[in-house]
């Protein structure tokens, strides 16, 4: 067995929850030592670069998850053309969307429906277009940004479980995606329907939005739907949310979309790139 596989396998009996939100508390911890020691180690050993930040004193940040989330300095990620990268990270797998099912690994597929919280009609919207998942390692900027302007029409809380969603797990945890506690921001763009769905994972202490602050952690239950009367329009590479602690996001398409040469599955992706146009 590979190290990769026993390290998915050991993830099945442990507390997901539990775990994610220690260390939630451990990352909104206010006493300033033990926040400095812990911005330091994790900026040595991800080597994060604080000149592309706003602040880029480390210790000006009252919290770990303040650092996490920081923002970057105006002009570092210029916007392209097209359908551009909502985030920094690994464009982990991209396509069409066929018969309903995503890729997610080699071997593994997974639903549409099931991704988007068991709703039929809303996966039909999706037949035929495209999809594209940007996974965010600890390393990367964590805030996420919109791929083309929309509007807001509903927003979705599905509950679920928080497998880590690095390469090893991906490629292992069948429907990891449609497994994992998630946001789904469905949007009205110019290209049709867009779905951003927001994935959380193991040691995701929250999932913030900037229309309605932070969304997770919920208490587990049933899928949540809100609907917005009141339109809530962003538009192309502005801020849609950000995750305290990395995670993955899943956007699909209702329209084919034409992937832009020399960007390949696994290649490292920047907030802003062109992806594609439809």
């Amino acid at each position: 067995m590979s190290l990769a596989k026993l390290f998915a396998l050991i993830q099945y009996p442990l507390p997901h929850h539990l775990l994610s939100r220690l260390v939630g508390w451990l990352a909104e911890c206010r006493i300033p030592w033990l926040k400095n020691a812990l911005v330091q180690a994790f900026i040595r050993q991800f080597r994060v670069d604080m000149d592309e930040a706003a602040e880029p004193d480390p210790t000006a940040y009252a919290t770990f998850n303040d650092f996490f989330t920081r923002e970057l300095e105006e002009g570092v990620r210029p916007i392209g053309e097209g359908i551009v990268s909502p985030a920094d990270g690994t464009l982990s797998q991209f396509g069409p969307i066929e018969a309903g099912q995503l890729l997610q690994a080699k071997g593994h597929r997974f639903s549409a429906m099931e991704l988007l919280g068991g709703d039929g009609e809303a996966a039909r919207r999706y037949l035929g277009g495209s999809f594209a998942t940007v996974y965010l390692s600890p390393s990367d900027y964590h805030r996420v940004h919109m791929p083309v302007s929309g509007t807001l029409t509903e927003m979705v809380y599905v509950p679920g479980r928080l497998f880590s969603v690095n390469a090893a797990t991906t490629e292992h945890v069948p429907n990891l995606f449609a497994r994992n506690e998630r946001l789904v921001c469905h949007f009205d763009t110019a290209y049709g329907p867009m779905a951003v769905v927001l994935v959380g994972a193991m040691i995701v202490a929250a999932i913030e939005t900037v229309w309605a602050g932070q969304i997770t952690p919920l208490p587990r239950g049933d899928v949540q739907r809100i609907r917005f009367d009141t339109p809530v329009r962003l538009e192309k590479g502005e801020e849609m949310g950000r995750f305290k602690l990395g995670s993955t996001v899943v956007m699909a398409f209702s329209e084919p979309v034409a992937f832009a040469d020399g960007i390949a599955p696994v290649a490292k992706v920047q907030m802003g790139q062109t992806l594609g146009s439809v």
